[in-house]
């Protein structure tokens, strides 16, 4: 059977192969990773616990990068997408990868299928990943700033 199959690019590397003898099985360790903090997420909030405070909030009357998080997520859980979206589109999209990360892990687990590796070769492809997640957090973050009343 063969197990590697790789896409080259000048960006990036992408690989389909087997779990090697020894590999970390990354996809068996973040799915539950995520269905842990899932649990305990819904056993925080059905035991009536107090939301989490932000700090930055309460000091300064403006919405931090990650406001409305509890909000967008229990939207977001309760099937309203859009009022998902509306609390903090940067969650949102974190919440539809996570899920999606999360069927393509069950679903590479169970069946036992060859593995996606993506790897970044190149400093400058690194660094320009890491310009592009500061570049999404500062425009989700002008995004809350433009609805600070909603928080």
């Amino acid at each position: 059977m063969e197990c590697v199959t790789a896409l080259n690019s000048s960006k990036m590397r992408l690989r389909v192969q087997c779990l090697a003898p020894g590999e970390i099985d990354h996809e068996l360790i973040w799915l539950s990773a995520s269905l842990v903090s899932l649990g305990l997420a819904a056993a925080w909030l059905t035991v009536g616990l107090p939301w989490p405070l932000c700090m930055f909030h309460e000091i300064t009357g403006l919405p931090c990068v990650t406001c409305g998080m509890t909000r967008c997520g229990i939207q977001f859980f309760h099937g309203h997408f859009l009022a998902a979206l509306k609390w903090n589109p940067l969650v949102f999209a974190f919440l539809c990868g996570v899920t999606a990360f999360d069927l393509y892990a069950f679903a590479v687990l169970v069946t036992r299928a060859p593995r996606l590796r993506i790897t970044f070769g190149a400093e400058l492809q690194k660094k320009f990943v890491r310009s592009a997640v500061i570049a999404v957090l500062a425009l989700n973050w002008s995004y809350l700033l433009l609805h600070w009343r909603n928080f």
